[in-house]
């Protein structure tokens, strides 16, 4: 739902419901109530534009990613992660071959900084 709004970068719940809502059958009401949550959660800002709700998001969505992809991999690597490397290069490489060189340089990056701190 939250990417369905960065999508369109403002829009009412009607939107939200047209654009995802009805291909995965959803009322109009659970739209509504959960971006209502997004709303408490600090994820996505309200206002009031007559008389709809017009929804933004308020974090950026790369930050929301970075997060998830924190979670799932600390959820995938679990209390003892050196077995699992080998797997993750594995599974970067069967992604694009071309992000090992990526992965190789960011952690000689992080490297670097641990080192001058």
């Amino acid at each position: 739902m939250l990417e369905a709004v960065w999508e369109l970068g403002q829009a009412t719940a009607r939107e939200v419901h047209d654009r995802i809502g009805v291909s995965n059958d959803l009322v109009y009401t659970t739209i509504a109530k959960v971006l209502d949550r997004l709303v408490a959660k600090k994820l996505c800002r309200r206002k009031r534009s007559g008389r709809v709700n017009v929804y933004s998001g308020a974090v950026p969505r790369q930050r929301v990613e970075r997060a998830d992809a924190r979670v799932t991999v600390r959820r995938l690597l679990g209390n003892e992660p050196r077995p699992a490397i080998p797997m993750l290069v594995d599974a970067v490489e069967a992604i694009d071959p071309k992000l090992l060189d990526e992965l190789a340089r960011v952690a000689a990056a992080r490297r670097k900084a641990r080192r001058e701190s």
